[in-house]
């Protein structure tokens, strides 16, 4: 299996979106149309938002980016997502996270209508998630799945350890692993913070998805051997000999865990690139929804 790499599957994703919603435009006359709200200018989350209205624009949606400074007061930012929530062109509504200490991230995330939380943060989209009604996923889980998918990762009776209890990783992609379905049926074990003798825990997984947020976290002595790993994280790490003066790691020693492995995802190059495909996906899903007849 060696690499899951992120780029070959959501190229393969993309151009199977892409023909979905060349045929939506055709029996509409619209495209799907996604907002990305930014505030601030976060390096790393400029970088995201300028890959998602790339690949969007790439598909054949509609993109386009609202940007307010960090000073902005949350009620000026709730108004422009009630105004957004109103709007009959408007098919998903994306809020680049972090947010400035000032705004409070749930009461925003509350406020996106559930018909167009493409990014599958909302209770009422996590609630119908927990219970396996139609949902949009959030994104990242999404994105894993149909990596695992992709790659025809055998995950039925497998242990999966998830490092990490997040509401936007490690939770959704604990309960979507163990349910019933191709990926699923895994059994799934939770560790985090407080987790007492996690090595331990860590060797006995058949898959490991590691979503700590601590720059190269798993060493190898973490891993059993022919274990797929899924490496959540992202970080600039500081390097005198790159030319940009750092380089991206995830969570795991890539190079010190991949030779034990199965199978392993890069950083930069795995999920990453899944997770715009999972909001992609729901972006469509989300223009269906509201212009097509059920």
């Amino acid at each position: 299996m060696g690499i899951l790499d992120g780029k070959k599957a959501a190229e393969y994703y993309k151009e199977e979106i892409a023909r979905e919603a060349a045929e939506f435009t055709r029996r509409t006359g619209k495209k799907p149309y996604l907002v990305t709200i930014l505030v601030g200018n976060n390096g790393a989350s400029e970088t995201y938002v300028a890959s998602k209205l790339r690949n969007s624009e790439k598909v054949g949606f509609n993109a386009s980016l609202v940007r307010f400074e960090d000073t902005v007061t949350e009620e000026a930012l709730l108004g422009k997502i009630d105004e957004l929530n109103a709007s009959e062109e408007v098919d998903g509504i994306l809020v680049q996270l972090p947010l400035p200490a000032h705004i409070e991230e749930k009461k925003v995330i509350m406020r996106i209508s559930p018909l167009k939380d493409v990014d599958g943060f909302h209770p009422e989209s996590l609630g119908k998630m927990l219970i396996g009604l139609p949902t949009f996923l959030p994104a990242t889980p999404y994105g894993i799945m149909e990596l695992l998918d992709y790659y025809k990762v055998e995950t039925e009776g497998k242990h999966c350890v998830v490092m990490g209890r997040s509401n936007i990783v490690g939770t959704p992609i604990s309960l979507l692993l163990s349910r019933q379905g191709n990926p699923g049926n895994c059994t799934v074990t939770i560790t985090h913070s407080r987790t007492k003798d996690l090595e331990t825990i860590t060797r006995q997984a058949d898959i490991l998805i590691v979503a700590v947020g601590r720059p190269e976290f798993v060493t190898a002595d973490m891993v059993t051997e022919g274990a797929v790993v899924i490496d959540v994280g992202i970080h600039r790490i500081a390097d005198k000999n790159r030319k940009s003066g750092y380089r991206l790691v995830g969570d795991v020693k890539f190079d010190e865990v991949a030779p034990k492995c199965g199978g392993i995802s890069p950083v930069p190059g795995g999920v990453g690139l899944m997770t715009i495909v999972g909001l992609l996906k729901n972006t469509l899903e989300a223009a269906k929804r509201r212009t097509l007849p059920s």
